[in-house]
């Protein structure tokens, strides 16, 4: 039987003066209350009362275990209150890991935000472009860019972001503005090879999705540093508004192909656990939500 019930049960039935009146409040048989008696001074070697017909007192050890199980039940009730309390207000660390641009320029603003309403939190924020090992790594949310792999881990869609293929000014001057995705065969396209599937990009056909092989002089997998490559005549590049939005804005960038819309890049928290979120995991995946929508589809401030 449970030990803490059982001392929950010999602490009613002393404060009562009797078997029945502990049971009762309990709402138990006063047979289920004497087997719990009867369970504690079995597994402690002495017995707790002095029964007789009329009366039900403490023996001497009785009286001091007693006042052990008061402390020792007030303790539990304690640290459930305060497991209780983490459950509803975010506190402790809060370890995110996100790929280096939209972390930079979205995730850091979110947390930023949410810490100035949650003074007991703090936030530690990893930018890499691989999600990690979320267990090994203690990390609670990764945010994740693209179509999810296969995964032990759940994932909640955040937003989606439109893409746009461009190119700078010289380039397209150079080389010529593509008129169809096919024409992409002929061009320099910085791939970003953290992205997958690798070296392929897609675009909106009238059967659905078609996928085009590209290459360029320039590979990363951090989607600024292709940016950086495009604006500096190198290719062309398929990145999302938040982005490349700016240098479209500023003429650095000229998207191509706008007949041709990409799908959208999905934006996912992943974490590792679906039941008993604590609520700094909860409570950030949901103000995430609501701060990325609208605007990842925004060109992002310098």
């Amino acid at each position: 039987m449970d030990k803490l019930t059982s001392m929950s049960v010999f602490v009613r039935v002393a404060k009562a003066g009797s078997f029945a009146g502990g049971a009762s409040e309990l709402g138990i048989s006063r047979a289920m209350a004497t087997k719990h008696i009867m369970q504690l001074e079995g597994s402690l070697g002495t017995r707790l009362f002095n029964r007789t017909t009329r009366s039900l007192n403490l023996t001497d050890v009785g009286t001091s275990y007693l006042e052990r199980c008061q402390q020792v039940l007030l303790d539990v009730e304690e640290m459930e209150a305060a497991v209780t309390h983490l459950q509803t207000e975010p506190r402790g660390v809060l370890k995110i890991s996100a790929p280096p641009v939209i972390g930079a320029k979205h995730i850091t603003s979110a947390i930023a935000e949410f810490l100035k309403i949650h003074p007991d939190l703090t936030v530690d924020l990893i930018l890499q472009s691989s999600t990690g090992d979320l267990i090994d790594e203690g990390i609670d949310i990764a945010i994740y860019l693209g179509d999810l792999a296969d995964t032990s881990m759940v994932a909640r869609k955040l937003a989606s972001s439109s893409m746009v293929v461009c190119g700078s000014p010289d380039y397209l001057a150079k080389h010529g503005i593509p008129n169809t995705p096919e024409d992409l065969r002929n061009h320099s396209c910085l791939v970003n090879w953290a992205s997958s599937p690798r070296n392929k990009w897609k675009f909106k056909s009238k059967t659905g999705y078609t996928s085009i092989n590209v290459s360029g002089r320039m590979q990363s997998n951090v989607a600024d540093a292709n940016r950086i490559a495009a604006v500096n005549g190198l290719g062309l590049v398929m990145l999302a508004t938040y982005v490349v939005g700016r240098d479209i804005e500023k003429g650095k960038l000229i998207a191509v192909l706008e007949d041709y819309a990409p799908p959208p890049l999905d934006i996912h928290a992943v974490y590792p656990h679906r039941k008993y979120l604590s609520a700094k995991v909860r409570r950030f995946l949901d103000f995430l939500q609501k701060w990325l929508e609208p605007r990842v589809n925004m060109p992002s401030p310098e």
